[in-house]
């Protein structure tokens, strides 16, 4: 068997273990969603994963429903970064969801995972009596979007 085969095998196994931990079925689509996040370096929108996983297939409605479904499992975390549009990316089990801050540049709407951004210690967070952080979003300008702006001025 080739390299790319089994790959492909072993994250439709790693995908299948997933849902039948979380008490899901294994589906077709509920596999490739998976699959399309675990690929993905960034959360994704429902619409940029239907691009991706329609011409394979599944219609729109299919897509969104095995998200909200993975959702619900906590398998996968939905996220709304101040523009009314939802995204998603795989929970990573390490990690709590206040642990996991985001990036949205202002001017393009770009959206980056901050995986090493130090954030207020337990003892900081009672102090200020915040019982859970369940979402930190840091909102700027993006390098590329920075640099144009500074060469149009």
């Amino acid at each position: 068997m080739n390299k790319n085969k089994k790959n492909a095998a072993d994250e439709v196994n790693e995908a299948r273990k997933m849902l039948k931990e979380a008490g899901l079925r294994s589906t077709p689509a509920r596999i490739s969603v998976i699959n399309a996040l675990k690929r993905s370096s960034k959360p994704q929108t429902h619409a940029q994963l239907a691009d991706e996983l329609v011409p394979l297939g599944f219609d729109k409605a299919t897509v969104f429903r095995n998200l909200t479904d993975l959702a619900e499992a906590e398998l996968v975390l939905r996220t709304e970064l101040g523009d009314h549009v939802w995204r998603f990316e795989l929970r990573d089990p390490k990690h709590d969801r206040s642990s996991h801050p985001h990036f949205v540049c202002v001017d393009c709407g770009s959206v980056s995972c901050i995986d090493d951004m130090a954030l207020p210690s337990p003892t900081v967070r009672r102090h200020l009596n915040i019982a859970r952080i369940s979402e930190v979003l840091v909102k700027g300008h993006c390098g590329v979007c920075d640099a144009s702006r500074a060469t149009r001025h």
